[in-house]
């Protein structure tokens, strides 16, 4: 009896450590794919290979497990170095890409995490494999013998296609196939600097015979059911490269608002050239209008002008290119200056002095631009005194010598084009005793200007003297930019306003003058400083706090920044009920702190902290609501089904953080059918408190096949209820696509997805003992299932007439994905797994019952695995053997009829598992481990031996 109590004693120890370890597991994560791939391939060292088709779709699935449930995101590089991230995170388990393109290729991550350690991150590459049409480009040469007096002519055909994986070529003459050494005047090879990338054909000292059709054909060995293609060159000896001419002039001058056109005809080459045209390498307007080799401009702008070219191609020898200009004449608004006398110090305009007018204009073309000037609207002729000079283009200058009284007026530039057509450019400028330099001053009180954030302001510098100039603002620190983003703005009246001032654009502001349209003389400048005052910035701005009640806290508001930041004032109010009041001293922080929770001190508590620009919150929500249980998604075996219509669930969770409020007393457990309207509640009762981490357990029974369900789990407390969390269970018959584990009883009419073949003789039938007709098949079949139950389902072969003796009946499992165990994501060896069944057979005309392995990528080669011959007698007896499939995989049971009716095979219980067949197999043993503890008898064993050992 002691060594009872005591092994009893221990095991409550133990079940006690997994208690307190609970569930919580950091995440883990596998790719599998679906879809339409054509290949997938393990690169040993690197990682999976996944190999589509383009215009495929691509779809990729990440299985995790890990407790709380693991948040997923998916990830893309591309697959060159040159290339950054690419298209937006998906934060799904399932990454769908419809009609995938070529440079969506590259490695996919998937990235799990929980909070629990690390994240788990697997990647695969994505192989998308295509193939273009093949060019074929022609290049002649010709050699030329002094001696012998004769000519020697070849010809290199070049063929190339984009492709992936790397195209074979090979080419064909008329219908006669090519290779190297096939035919002396032929040779086939590939450039070594391009290998790989094409492959040509060279014609030497060309033969009539080489006048032919020639056919180059790209093939990537049929990959993802990939065509191959070909392109056809017929070699004549008129074969020639393009000669092209232009019946246009250069260059063409015309007015805003003409039309254009440019002719460019094929003057030579075989085959006949395309034709088109590009203007400065770039793509056309899109008014332009093209028509073979004639192009059309319609009311052309000075934005179209620039090179046009026409390009003629026929892939033999390179393109021909003829180009012309098309300049559109025009003038932009110009500017002048004023430059006073260099040999004074002043920048005065006086009697006596010199003084220089400077005109300039932007013309098209430059040198069809003409000036003349004018004084007081009369025209005015170079002199001694009034010299008119041309300097930089588009640049005229009136210089006047030792100024005079009569000299005063108005003194007009005028720019114009040869021949007209374009509106002439005139400027004035007045030049008299109150033309005067400029001085730049900042009005009184606008020096330092203080604002509110939000608020607009208008920063003001007067500037005085004639003609007045524009003004330049900047930020007095040149690196950092002005409101607009620009480094400068122009201004006419002195002012920069700026609306909804921000922060950042505290700071010092110059006004300068510019030197156009007004003096050319040392800029004059003034500074203008703008400060922003701002509410205090604090931290946080809201949280929310859950405690139990009793419970001491402390609520911490904190300033980050502020201006001004030196008398700011704090209240402390919950809801609208003043608690205190202060001002800030040296510390940035206040703290108000709660002895005792009780029922009143619930709700939103504020901290309010202010200065002169306006006022920061801190909010606090104090609630006792219980956080959001987490449901558990790893259970093992969650779903069961024991009658043909229902299922069960059986439903696991932990409650996060169910210490931080007030023991929680319940669960309300809310279902519905998905799509539907109404609910169905129950309460589930907790008895004592419950631990972090510990797993919750409740089965749903009378679940309707194949609906599914929204689960909605809420916790109670005497506060009331808390967070409520939501999960979908969805029926599904017993396959798991990434095969850990594979169970089929055939109790389901969807027989776990299992198909029949299409090639055989006849079917495999579900069917249970309790409706079987034994009239004509006595002494043969089982009288139930595998598990005793005259009710339930297995899967035969009817062996009555009309099947004859060696007609065959194959059933196939679903397809299954490899499940790799590599750590590293790579394959070191053919995963293994156990492929375990029962069968009957019992009758005198037994035939035979086969075991096949079925992989991707081998068809017509299924591998045996298992077979029996004869009558094995009136019991169940099961079948384990182990596989090894390196690719997507089906296993076919194949029944083989016998010599008579008395031959019904049957079989039931099909499984697939991970890892090494068990042997002898362990018939009906249920584990007891829990999720996390798969060891729990090897550590009762080895307890019971310590255990032993100290009784001794």
């Amino acid at each position: 009896m002691g060594l009872v109590f005591g092994l009893l004693w221990l095991f409550n120890i133990f079940l006690e450590c997994i208690h307190c370890q609970g569930v919580y597991a950091p995440p883990t994560v596998r790719i599998i794919h679906s879809g339409h791939a054509c290949n997938i391939e393990e690169e040993r060292y690197t990682e999976r290979v996944y190999t589509i088709r383009e215009g495929e779709t691509l779809e990729l699935a990440c299985l995790v497990s890990g407790h709380p449930r693991p948040q997923i995101r998916w990830t893309k590089t591309s697959g060159s170095a040159s290339d950054r991230f690419q298209d937006s995170s998906v934060f799904n388990e399932t990454l769908r890409i419809i009609q995938i393109q070529r440079h969506q290729g590259g490695r996919y991550y998937c990235k799990a995490e929980n909070g629990l350690g690390s994240p788990a991150i697997k990647s695969i590459r994505v192989d998308v494999y295509y193939l273009d049409d093949p060019i074929v480009t022609v290049h002649q040469s010709i050699g030329e013998a002094k001696e012998q007096f004769y000519y020697e002519r070849t010809v290199f055909l070049r063929c190339m296609a984009n492709s992936n994986p790397p195209v074979r070529y090979s080419w064909r003459r008329g219908k006669e196939f090519l290779s190297q050494g096939s035919d002396k005047g032929v040779e086939i090879y590939e450039p070594f600097f391009t290998q790989g990338e094409t492959k040509i054909l060279k014609l030497k000292n060309l033969r009539p015979q080489d006048y032919a059709n020639y056919s180059c054909i790209a093939s990537v060995r049929n990959v993802c059911g990939i065509p191959e293609k070909n392109v056809l060159f017929k070699l004549s000896n008129k074969t020639a490269s393009p000669t092209i001419k232009l019946l246009v002039e250069d260059p063409i001058v015309v007015n805003p608002g003409q039309s254009v056109t440019l002719v460019c005809v094929t003057s030579g080459g075989e085959p006949t050239p395309t034709l088109t045209w590009v203007r400065n390498t770039d793509e056309l307007s899109k008014k332009s209008r093209l028509n073979g080799g004639t192009l059309t401009l319609p009311a052309i702008s000075m934005e179209e002008a620039g090179v046009y070219s026409c390009v003629a191609s026929n892939n033999v020898g390179n393109p021909a290119k003829k180009s012309t200009a098309i300049v559109v004449r025009g003038l932009k608004k110009g500017r002048f200056w004023i430059t006073p006398d260099p040999y004074h110090n002043d920048d005065n305009i006086q009697i006596g002095r010199e003084v220089k007018i400077s005109c300039q204009v932007e013309a098209t073309p430059p040198e069809e631009l003409l000036f003349s000037w004018l004084k007081n609207g009369r025209p005015l002729r170079s002199s001694e005194r009034m010299v008119i000079t041309h300097t930089d283009p588009g640049t005229t200058n009136l210089d006047i010598i030792d100024l005079k009284f009569t000299d005063f007026g108005t003194y007009t530039c005028v720019a114009a084009l040869k021949n007209g057509g374009i509106p002439e450019v005139s400027i004035d400028v007045n030049i008299s005793s109150t033309t005067v330099p400029p001085e730049l001053t900042v009005p009184r009180g606008k020096s330092l200007m203080v604002v509110q954030e939000s608020d607009t302001v208008d920063l003001q510098c007067l500037v005085s003297g004639k003609p007045k100039p524009i003004i330049l603002w900047s930020r007095a620190d040149k690196e950092v930019p002005m409101p607009d983003g620009s480094l400068q703005i122009e201004s006419y009246d002195g002012v920069l306003r700026i609306v909804n001032v921000s922060r950042e654009m505290t700071g010092t502001y110059r006004c300068a003058t510019s030197q156009y349209n007004g003096f050319n003389v040392k800029p004059r400048e003034a500074l203008v400083e703008l400060t922003v005052q701002y509410p205090p910035v604090v931290e946080p701005v809201f949280t929310e706090i859950r405690q139990g009640l009793g419970r001491a806290f402390t609520l911490n508001c904190r300033v980050l920044r502020a201006h001004p930041s030196k008398v700011l004032k704090y209240e402390w109010k919950l809801g609208t009920r003043l608690l205190t009041m202060g001002q800030f001293d040296q510390r940035d922080e206040t703290d108000y702190h709660v002895r005792a929770l009780n029922r009143e001190g619930y709700g939103e508590y504020t901290c309010e902290v202010t200065n002169e620009a306006g006022a920061g919150a801190c909010r606090f929500l104090v609630t006792g609501r219980a956080y959001a249980p987490e449901f558990y998604y790893d259970t093992y075996s969650a779903l069961w089904q024991n009658r043909p219509r229902v299922y069960g669930f059986k439903l696991q969770w932990t409650q996060q953080n169910p210490l931080s409020v007030d023991r929680i007393v319940a669960y309300r457990l809310g279902m519905k059918q998905t799509g539907q309207s109404r609910w169905w509640e129950q309460e589930i009762p907790m008895e004592g408190a419950i631990a972090k981490g510990e797993l919750i357990t409740h089965n749903l029974t009378e679940l309707i096949k194949p609906e599914a369900y929204l689960v909605r789990l809420t916790p109670i407390t005497r506060f009331g209820e808390g967070d409520s969390t939501d999960r979908i269970i969805r029926y599904s018959a017993p396959v798991n696509p990434h095969l850990r584990e594979f169970q089929c009883s055939f109790e389901d009419e969807a027989v776990c997805m299992f198909t029949q073949d299409k090639t055989d003789d006849f079917d495999w039938t579900r069917h249970s003992a309790a409706t079987r007709d034994t009239k004509y098949t006595p002494n043969t079949g089982p009288s139930s299932d595998r598990a005793g139950s005259k009710q339930g389902f297995y899967m035969y072969i009817e062996t009555s007439r009309p099947r004859l003796e060696g007609e065959k009946a194959r059933l196939l499992t679903p397809t299954f994905n490899v499940a790799h165990k590599s750590p590293y994501g790579t394959v070191t060896a053919a995963p293994t797994y156990c492929f375990g069944f029962y069968y009957h057979m019992y009758g005198k005309h037994i035939g035979a019952l086969n075991a096949y392995l079925r992989q991707k990528g081998h068809s017509g080669s299924d591998s045996s695995l298992w077979n029996l011959v004869g009558n094995q007698g009136d019991r169940w007896k099961q079948a384990k053997v182990n596989i090894h499939p390196i690719a997507s995989f089906q296993l076919v049971l194949e029944g083989i009829r016998g010599p008579g009716i008395e031959g019904d095979i049957a079989i039931d219980d099909v499984t697939i598992e991970e890892g090494e067949c068990k042997d002898p197999p362990p018939n009906n043993l249920r584990s007891l481990s829990p999720p996390t503890t798969p060891h729990i008898w090897q550590f009762l064993v080895t307890l019971t031996l310590v255990f032993v050992d100290l009784q001794r």
